[in-house]
């Protein structure tokens, strides 16, 4: 039998993948080669202890993680068919697996409808009679929670405080009502509903525990009371040794504010006493400067299992720290300071990147880093393929090329209003679930009449033999796409939907994005673009926009600088950070005054974790700023450097003052051209 040492793993990495007589959590500190571990241990299970590879499952938060992984494996297995054979997703991919296959015990059609976000905000806002955008939002966030934490509608009305959170308790139960009639399911769902079926199916339960005979859960820290949940009544039973590896960072968890709870760290040894806690604390990214300053403010939180990193990458550079007199000389000096250190490090643009605490602080700094002609790329924003006014279009291309689409549809039908209101669609969703068709099909089966009032059909049958010719003529050989797209337009009238539904601004807004879609649409329509020489017909593109929409961001990384969020930033390392911005009301970020003290302290921990997540996502050199006066809407507020400055105990001399580090234009020059006499610096 291979020994896994052998794969140059250190001795704590080696137990970790070694230990299979229990349940075992893993602590893998920043940067200390958790994904190897997984890797490495799935490995060993298939090529030294002859488990099936279709009786593994490694369950990660992202696409992007579970792709990165499953390339890793099918590169280390000596088989490489083994990889395609493992179930490698996140938790929402296997909870729609289990619904695919279970869909019958749950009462559901085969092709039950999965319905994102976007669908569902406009089901919350027919049942909340309301406009209000911020509300409806409210109202969809304590649903997820409540989903999330596995509370039911009736115990959420029960528990409500104020009248504001029955209310949402009721619109809750309505919608939870209303979804089962539409045959669909939200993303919370996929998690939810497999937990109660496992819970009150126990042959379900058998089979699926028997399929998946070892389980290995990745970022453990970032799972919610559901996932935690769904991961026991896979892993436990009668007679049954529970078999897993949970690998997570209890000083990486950020995310609260979604439902995550570090807690499921604590009940982990409650519920499993035979737990095999191993720690990873030896850090392969970065220099033992930055991982002391990150051991130093991480210090400050109360600890749940200690563990300290430590790195054999040597001192390193000293951490900079700069006061800036207000954001715009703060964005300018850190665009200035970015391409001077590109310089002297004969670097790529690359190599580093600009991370903050929210969104709107990342406007100001492109402006800055298009001054200096600095490329760059943003994580953590909006696709253009996720605004709504796309989204709206695509539904339409998506239900002409595929009529059992039942989210489309939903969508489709809806917008603009064309007279079918959300008890047409409960009917419809009822109707079809009995025949266990789509909703298009629906539509003009027979029987339907008995359901629906002549009112209610009209506008159905009139949109659904709209979707019908533009099909019939999409998939005429020769079709003009463009013309088709025009017509269609035409047709739906979406400008002066817009124009009704909008203040004038916002709809000019959305038309005009509307119209680079269409014209882009149109563009790779035409011949040659492909090299074929032939046209796309209309099918065609709405299969290469659904494609696009799916794997954007799988291109190959252009040579830019990486703008994201602190949260977006997680899982990844670059050579060279600037962290911005870190000030008292933004790191930490300054949350409900009224809170409860006791939230108070649980909030100021968490966003601690997120500066220690921030800190050790550089390897080699960080530069933090914060700014002495900040823009707020329209008026000027004094600002005072972030208590975590001050928690990171560095030296003297790495605390740079900001006055040599200030660049100014009139020097620049003389700086660049020391720079070009300078050795270059490894």
């Amino acid at each position: 039998m291979s020994n896994p040492p052998s794969f140059g793993l250190n001795a704590p990495q080696s137990e970790a993948v070694k230990y299979l007589d229990g349940p075992c959590l893993v602590l893998a500190g920043a940067g200390s080669g958790k994904t190897r571990v997984i890797t490495q241990k799935i490995t060993h299970l298939i090529e030294d202890r002859g488990y099936d590879p279709r009786n593994i499952a490694a369950l990660t938060f992202t696409n992007k993680a579970a792709t990165e992984m499953q390339e890793r494996l099918a590169k280390q297995l000596k088989e490489p068919r083994h990889a395609k054979q493992l179930t490698v997703s996140t938790f929402h991919s296997l909870g729609v697996n289990i619904l695919r296959r279970e869909s019958r015990e749950l009462g559901l059609k085969d092709r039950f409808s999965i319905m994102d976000s976007d669908d569902c905000f406009s089901l919350v806002q027919d049942l909340a009679i309301t406009t209000d955008k911020q509300e409806v939002r409210r109202i969809q966030t304590a649903m997820s929670l409540w989903k999330n934490g596995l509370v039911s509608p009736d115990d959420a009305i029960k528990n409500a405080v104020t009248e504001e959170e029955a209310q949402a308790g009721r619109i809750y139960r309505s919608y939870v009502g209303t979804l089962a009639a539409y045959q669909a399911v939200d993303f919370d769902d996929l998690i939810r509903l497999p937990v109660e079926l496992f819970r009150t199916n126990e042959a379900v339960r058998d089979r699926w525990q028997r399929k998946l005979r070892y389980l290995l859960v990745d970022e453990y820290q970032d799972t919610n009371t559901c996932q935690y949940e769904l991961v026991k009544l896979l892993v436990t039973g009668v007679g049954k040794k529970p078999l897993f590896t949970a690998v997570g960072d209890d000083d990486q968890a950020i995310y609260a504010w979604r439902g995550a709870t570090i807690e499921n760290l604590k009940t982990l040894q409650v519920d499993f006493p035979d737990l095999r806690v191993i720690k990873l604390e030896q850090n392969y990214r970065s220099t033992t400067r930055i991982l002391q300053a990150a051991n130093a403010v991480i210090g400050n939180n109360p600890k749940l299992f200690e563990k300290s990193l430590w790195s054999e990458h040597g001192l390193g550079d000293p951490i900079k720290v700069m006061a800036m007199q207000d954001d715009d000389q703060e964005a300018e000096q850190v665009a200035i300071m970015l391409s001077a250190h590109k310089f002297e490090r004969r670097a790529k643009f690359s190599d580093y990147a600009i991370l903050y605490r929210g969104n709107h602080q990342a406007r100001i700094i492109e402006q800055a880093l298009r001054k200096e002609r600095i490329p760059y790329t943003i994580s953590g924003g909006q696709s253009f393929f996720d605004r709504a006014e796309i989204k709206d279009i695509i539904s339409y291309l998506r239900l002409v090329a595929n009529g059992d689409d039942d989210p489309a549809f939903i969508r489709a039908v809806t917008t603009p209003k064309r007279g079918v209101g959300q008890s047409t669609l409960e009917a419809l969703g009822s109707f079809a679930g009995q025949w266990q068709c789509s909703l298009f099909e629906a539509v003009f089966k027979g029987g339907i009449e008995a359901k629906l009032a002549d009112r209610q059909l009209h506008p159905l049958r009139e949109f659904c033999n709209f979707i019908n010719q533009l099909e019939a003529r999409a998939s005429k050989r020769g079709e003009n796409a463009a013309e088709l797209l025009d017509d269609m337009m035409k047709e739906i009238n979406y400008e002066g939907y817009l124009y009704d539904a909008f203040d004038d601004r916002a709809a000019q807004s959305k038309w005009q994005n509307v119209l680079d879609f269409t014209n882009w649409l149109k563009e790779k329509g035409k011949g040659g673009r492909d090299g074929t020489g032939e046209e796309k017909s209309l099918l065609e593109l709405t299969q290469m926009v659904a494609l696009m929409s799916m794997l954007e961001g799988r291109d190959e990384e252009p040579d830019a600088v990486r703008m994201s969020t602190l949260h977006a930033s997680k899982g990844l390392e670059y050579p060279h950070v600037f962290l911005v911005g870190v000030e008292e009301g933004i790191l930490p970020h300054k949350g409900d005054p009224d809170a409860p003290i006791e939230t108070l302290g649980a909030r100021i921990e968490e966003e601690r974790r997120l500066m220690y997540v921030g800190i050790t996502r550089a390897q080699r050199t960080l530069h933090i700023s914060w700014c002495k006066k900040r823009k707020r809407a329209r008026e000027t507020v004094n600002c005072d450097a972030s208590r975590f400055i001050k928690e990171m105990k560095l030296d003297e001399g790495d605390a740079v003052p900001t006055e040599e580090e200030v660049i100014t234009p009139q020097n620049r020059l003389a700086n660049l051209k020391a720079l070009l006499q300078k050795p270059k610096v490894a």
